[in-house]
């Protein structure tokens, strides 16, 4: 095998610092007015992608490119994963809505194509964004490719030039070590890496770096609505605690209240 192509997706969510409001029409969460930033799975995926081109390991890293579908603040979120180390990005011109943008499938579907238009060999994406949580993506992008997955990747390690791939992720009760033949599809955890701050030189020649307009009909995708989200709510408020005297007023409150 040559070397690697990798494919990062990433998408311009609401700052995870911020606390989200349901919007007046209860159908999601309001955005008009809010710091959005990269999605914070998204940043360990182009993180992990640098690094395997700074590893110098069995294969070389040929390109790293970002790609992002939305409005025209998506390329402020492009440009930052430049800066942190993608060579150059793609823009996918969709209006934006309220309702977590284009379906998992769409994107699935959309990403297929840049996979074979472009020749990818891995693709490095979060396993969920922060603001659908629906953590669904690159399960049927493995499906649709046919290409073998690994989720929740904690370590990623290239073990040769064939393109054989380690993949460490947690399960219950401890971690499971997956191998597999490039290429294939990596969905990223949180304790993988540590995300690099854009640098300001970074920032600067990010902006020298090719970024790309497209549009859904140039990888034969419609923004097709399959799923309608009926109503969105906050969560109930928490009942306050109550105290009691000694243990055996504790037994008896436990048994009030059927628990023991």
């Amino acid at each position: 095998m040559s070397g690697l192509r990798i494919l990062v997706p990433v998408k311009r969510v609401i700052d995870y610092a911020i606390k989200p409001r349901i919007n007046k029409t209860q159908t999601g969460v309001e955005t008009a007015g809010v710091k959005h930033s990269l999605n914070p799975f998204d940043e360990l995926s182009i993180e992990e992608a640098v690094r395997l081109r700074e590893r110098k390991g069995p294969l070389k890293v040929d390109n790293i490119l970002a790609l992002s579908a939305g409005g025209a603040k998506c390329v402020d979120t492009l440009r930052t994963a430049m800066a942190m180390g993608a060579d150059r990005a793609f823009h996918v011109e969709v209006p934006d809505s309220n309702d977590g943008g284009m379906e998992p499938l769409t994107v699935a579907k959309m990403l297929q194509a840049v996979v074979k238009q472009e020749n990818i060999n891995l693709v490095l994406l979060g396993k969920q964004a922060i603001d659908g949580d629906q953590g669904q993506t690159g399960q049927m992008l493995a499906g649709l490719l046919g290409w073998p997955q690994a989720t929740q990747a904690s370590k990623v390690e290239i073990k040769d030039e064939k393109g054989t791939v380690e993949v460490t992720h947690e399960v219950d009760g401890g971690v499971e070590t997956l191998r597999a033949q490039l290429p294939m599809v990596i969905t990223t955890d949180l304790r993988l890496n540590e995300p690099r701050y854009a640098s300001l030189p970074n920032i600067m020649k990010a902006k020298k770096k090719p970024l790309e307009k497209k549009k859904l009909e140039d990888f034969g995708v419609e923004d097709k609505r399959r799923l309608k989200t009926i109503k969105v709510t906050e969560p109930p408020a928490r009942q306050g605690g109550g105290k009691v005297e000694d243990v055996d007023g504790l037994i008896g409150k436990l048994k009030e209240l059927g628990a023991l």
